[in-house]
Order: C-alpha cells, then sequence, then structure tokens
C-alpha cells in the first residue's frame, strides 16, 4: 500500500479555508482540475467532472466540521489506484492556517513511484490554487 501526505499553509483562517473547501461538493470551487461536482445518494457520493474530460466518482466516508476533516474514498477513476481512501484536513491559530492532505491507495496499472506522483500532483495543483485564492 502507497501513501501520500503533504500539506501547505495559508495566511487566512482555518473556518475561513474550511468554509471553502470543507463542503464534499465544493471542489470545483477551488481545485482547477475539477470543473463540476454533482452529488448523488443523499449527499454521499460526489461524480467529477475532470478539466479535459474523464469523471471520478467518490464516497464521503466521514465529516467533522467541529475538526474541520473529511474522509473519503475512490469509487471509479481514470487514474491508477485502487482502495484509495483520502483525509482532507485544516487547522491552524489566527490568521494562519495549515491544510494537510492524506491517502493510503493501492497502485493499479502503474509502478508505487508514478501512482505517488499522480496523486502527488493534484494534491499539489490544489494547494496552488489556495495560495492563488487567499495566499500563502
Amino acid at each position: 500500500m502507497a501513501k501520500v501526505s503533504m500539506s501547505t499553509k495559508l495566511n487566512v483562517s482555518a473556518d475561513q479555508v474550511w468554509k471553502m473547501i470543507g463542503g464534499f461538493n465544493a471542489l470545483p470551487d477551488w481545485h482547477p482540475a475539477i470543473e463540476k461536482s454533482e452529488l448523488t445518494e443523499e449527499g454521499q457520493t460526489r461524480t467529477l467532472s475532470l478539466a479535459g474530460g474523464g469523471k471520478i466518482v467518490e464516497k464521503l466516508e466521514k465529516v467533522d466540521d467541529d475538526a474541520r476533516t473529511y474522509t473519503y474514498s475512490i469509487v471509479d477513476s481514470p487514474l491508477p489506484v485502487a482502495n484509495y481512501t483520502s483525509t482532507i484536513k485544516v487547522s491552524g491559530e489566527g490568521d494562519s492556517s495549515t491544510i494537510e492532505w492524506s491517502s493510503d491507495f493501492d497502485p493499479a496499472g502503474a509502478s508505487d513511484l508514478d501512482a505517488m506522483k499522480a496523486i502527488e500532483g493534484i494534491y499539489q495543483a490544489g494547494f496552488d490554487n489556495l495560495k492563488k485564492m487567499f495566499g500563502g
């Protein structure tokens, strides 16, 4: 099983960041690779439409708004991963926050290194866009 864990700091309160990224359907609001997110099954599943084509189906596993964290799994995806589970967490004090994005998965159709690089690229693109939006 492979693991990826990345974090970034922003010059904005954790509450403000959570308002932007904490909704399970909010990914298109802050991640440049996601054009659209559609919720199904009482909000427990999202279908993400990717820029340039393709879809990813993800399931919400748990959410804790007080702790500013949620965990999701990939149900169907063109990504080179299987058994993927990921957690996004926002923490911080005052006007500074840290976003942690981590995952565990089995590489599928790619080497461990290539699968990890694909996931790291997705996380970094989201972090880079958040820094443009909020400053970091």
